[in-house]
């Protein structure tokens, strides 16, 4: 997941060997890459949920300048690490088409770490703020709806919770929609995520995929929640139940939208919706 930086964010670095690259994606989709990175800094310490900046050296027609560009931080802590921390991010290749000329230009913050190599070094800004923090009682539940990479911060609590925590006692969803179900962020055909933190009596993935019917990954999460909707109320109404929504502003609405009609109306869901952002159990990261 990606999110724009100012400037004044960028006083904290530290620099950052590549120690692989891999793709998750089939070729004949969309690039999409796990790149591992080792910090050699005893004071770099992170938690789940947490983003770091990648800060490149770019050109433009007016010259050079830094190019700035957040992502969330895809793996749990190691907590036997004691010197180096090895972390995780998910790129996929961008590019964007220019309003005015009509021609197509890379991403210059995806394109640059889709064609790093293992050895190279890269310049690191934060950990920032955590937007998603995951609850201290083991016995809470977690309800987690994302899209695209919007999901990523959810790869490392998954991790965290079956991997170094161990015992955790609440129910933990995950509801995501995708393009194509090949290039998740997530669940990924090569690794096999789900596969590797599948814990039955507890943990469950809910997968919308685009079909001809469905314009976006958008559609397919609003199709994915009404279709399992009675899965997710039933967590939203209990008292211990945490959510985090990860996504665009236009998942976010169609989320709203959903849970105000089983709710009975848009105020009764904003009541209840209201009452968790107060007990802070609601937890939201949106973009355009």
């Amino acid at each position: 997941m990606t999110l724009e930086a100012s400037q004044e964010s960028w006083n904290i670095a530290c620099e950052a060997q590549v120690l692989g690259s891999k793709r998750i994606s089939p070729e004949d989709t969309d690039e999409v890459r796990v790149i591992d990175l080792c910090i050699r800094d005893s004071a770099f310490r992170y938690q789940e949920g947490q983003t770091i900046g990648v800060l490149i050296d770019a050109n433009s027609a007016f010259g050079k300048y830094q190019h700035h560009r957040h992502y969330s931080i895809a793996n749990a802590r190691n907590p036997s690490a004691d010197e180096d921390v090895n972390i995780q991010i998910i790129v996929r290749r961008c590019f964007y088409l220019d309003e005015v000329s009509g021609e197509e230009y890379p991403g210059v913050a995806s394109n640059f770490l889709c064609d790093v190599q293992p050895g190279d070094s890269i310049t690191l800004t934060g950990p920032y703020k955590n937007v998603f923090k995951m609850p201290k009682d083991p016995s809470s539940n977690m309800l987690m709806i994302g899209t695209g990479t919007g999901i990523a911060p959810f790869r490392a609590f998954v991790q965290s919770i079956y991997t170094n925590q161990k015992g955790w006692q609440g129910q933990v969803r995950l509801f995501y929609g995708d393009r194509n179900g090949l290039d998740l962020r997530y669940l990924n055909q090569v690794d096999q995520d789900l596969a590797n933190y599948y814990v039955e009596d507890s943990f469950k993935a809910f997968q919308a995929v685009t079909d001809g019917y469905v314009a976006d990954e958008t559609d397919a999460l609003g199709q994915t929640l009404k279709t399992n909707l009675d899965e997710a109320w039933e967590l939203l109404s209990q008292p211990n139940t945490h959510v985090f929504l990860a996504g665009t502003h236009k998942a976010n609405k169609t989320l709203q939208k959903t849970l105000a009609e089983r709710a009975g109306s848009e105020d009764s869901w904003n009541r209840m919706r209201q009452k968790m952002q107060e007990e802070g159990r609601w937890s939201e990261l949106l973009y355009n």
